[in-house]
């Protein structure tokens, strides 16, 4: 027999169909069922577009009363570009609502759960919440903090150096790790390189060489260099920024930045970890070693005097890509 948390698994794959076109909405998904079978589905549509509730409630038409609805976020209960989720369900006529964590969006937090319980709906919270959690970081993060979820991300070799000591580093990894790193790009909304790194790569920072359907609506991110830029630079048009990291990262906040994505350089990689604003670190090892203490190292500047200054973290994913590997670390504090 189908369980709620089989369900709620197949709205969280539904969900990853919006990953690359919903921002700054969260991706959600959503499945109406009734009598144990999938008669609905629906993922959020581009900003502006139906949410993904009433995509799923529209897909299951009449079959919708009596229904349950699952979704992978608490159902918006206010009025903004498209009505409130809460009573296109209810005029639905859905029995129970099934979602897996609460909108911490000040306009809703809550309050979705308490509108569908006022319309006499059954509402059960918390079914697959963790792996939820983590598909909507960037959301959930922006939503809580205030502030975009960063990821840094480095290609270094298995000494950890970034480039050679006359600055070249392409190609340290290979192509499978070259287009996983596409799709990074594709997931975020704004990327941050600094001055130097456009004097020296003159990167392109767009979205390319990444094969599959979710290609077709992905974005180029919003591109971001820490000082001055170049004339005739590729990465034109972009925007220059020369103050605090901290008040960078409000006004992307502020912008609808749900997440950044930090590329360039050994110092702005240092920059933004002894300023404590990564929230992931992204590192892909290839099998190779320059040696030598005069190459590039992945972060520049005054690093530990002590191993008590050690950043300790946790990996959360080791991935083989091609010959490389992706690490990814979230921070323990």
């Amino acid at each position: 027999m189908e369980t709620d948390a089989t369900f709620m698994t197949r709205a969280i794959e539904v969900a990853e169909r919006a990953r690359y076109r919903s921002s700054p909405n969260p991706w959600v998904g959503a499945v109406v069922v009734a009598d144990g079978c999938v008669v609905g589905t629906g993922a959020t549509s581009p900003p502006g577009g139906a949410h993904a509730e009433v995509v799923a409630l529209a897909d299951a038409g009449d079959q919708a009363r009596g229904a349950t609805l699952y979704t992978t976020l608490e159902p918006c209960c206010h009025e903004g570009k498209t009505a409130p989720c809460t009573s296109v369900i209810a005029e639905a006529g859905i029995s129970r609502v099934v979602a897996a964590v609460t909108d911490p969006d000040p306009d809703v937090a809550g309050g979705g759960f308490a509108a569908l319980a006022e319309a006499r709906i059954d509402v059960d919270a918390g079914i697959e919440a963790g792996a939820v959690e983590e598909q909507l970081l960037p959301y959930l993060t922006h939503r809580r903090t205030g502030l975009p979820y960063v990821v840094l991300k480095l290609a270094a070799t298995l000494d950890g150096r970034i480039a050679a000591t006359d600055g070249s580093s392409t190609w340290i990894t290979g192509p499978e790790a070259r287009q996983d790193v596409h799709r990074l790009r594709a997931q975020s909304d704004a990327i941050c390189v600094g001055a130097g790194t456009i004097r020296a790569d003159d990167p392109r920072l767009t979205v390319r060489d990444w094969p599959g359907a979710e290609a077709a609506a992905a974005r180029d991110p919003r591109r971001v260099v820490l000082g001055a830029i170049p004339e005739g630079a590729e990465v034109m048009p972009a925007e220059s920024h020369e103050g605090p990291l901290e008040d960078l990262l409000v006004d992307l906040a502020g912008d609808g930045v749900l997440q950044l994505l930090v590329e360039g350089g050994a110092d702005v990689a240092g920059r933004f970890h002894r300023a404590g604003l990564v929230d992931r670190y992204v590192i892909y090892i290839a099998p190779a070693i320059l040696g030598g203490d005069d190459s590039v190292p992945m972060m520049a500047g005054p690093g530990g005097t002590t191993m008590a200054d050690v950043a300790r973290g946790s990996f959360t994913t080791v991935i083989r890509l091609g010959g490389d590997l992706r690490i990814d670390m979230v921070s323990d504090t």
